[in-house]
């Protein structure tokens, strides 16, 4: 197992991000694409209320097939 996992390091640096680009630069909208098979990849984008908005297939070319992406988007109304 990774030393790193599960130490909450990915949470904290997608809040720094998200807080940066819709305080600082003003963004209207941000959005996160993420492989469909990766469930904590998944988890992160919804555990910040960004919304499912659509599925690019076949996006990613992932160690020997192609993966889905799931496109999520959160507005800058909606971040907290």
């Amino acid at each position: 197992m990774n030393p790193f996992n599960e130490k909450g390091i990915m949470s904290r640096a997608f809040k720094e991000i998200l807080d940066y680009g819709f305080k600082n630069l003003e963004l209207n909208r941000m959005e996160a694409y993420v492989a469909d098979g990766n469930l904590k990849s998944k988890a992160l984008p919804k555990r910040f209320g960004f919304l499912e908005e659509g599925k690019i297939r076949q996006a990613e070319w992932l160690y020997d097939h192609y993966e889905d992406e799931i496109i999520y988007g959160l507005l800058a109304k909606d971040w907290k």
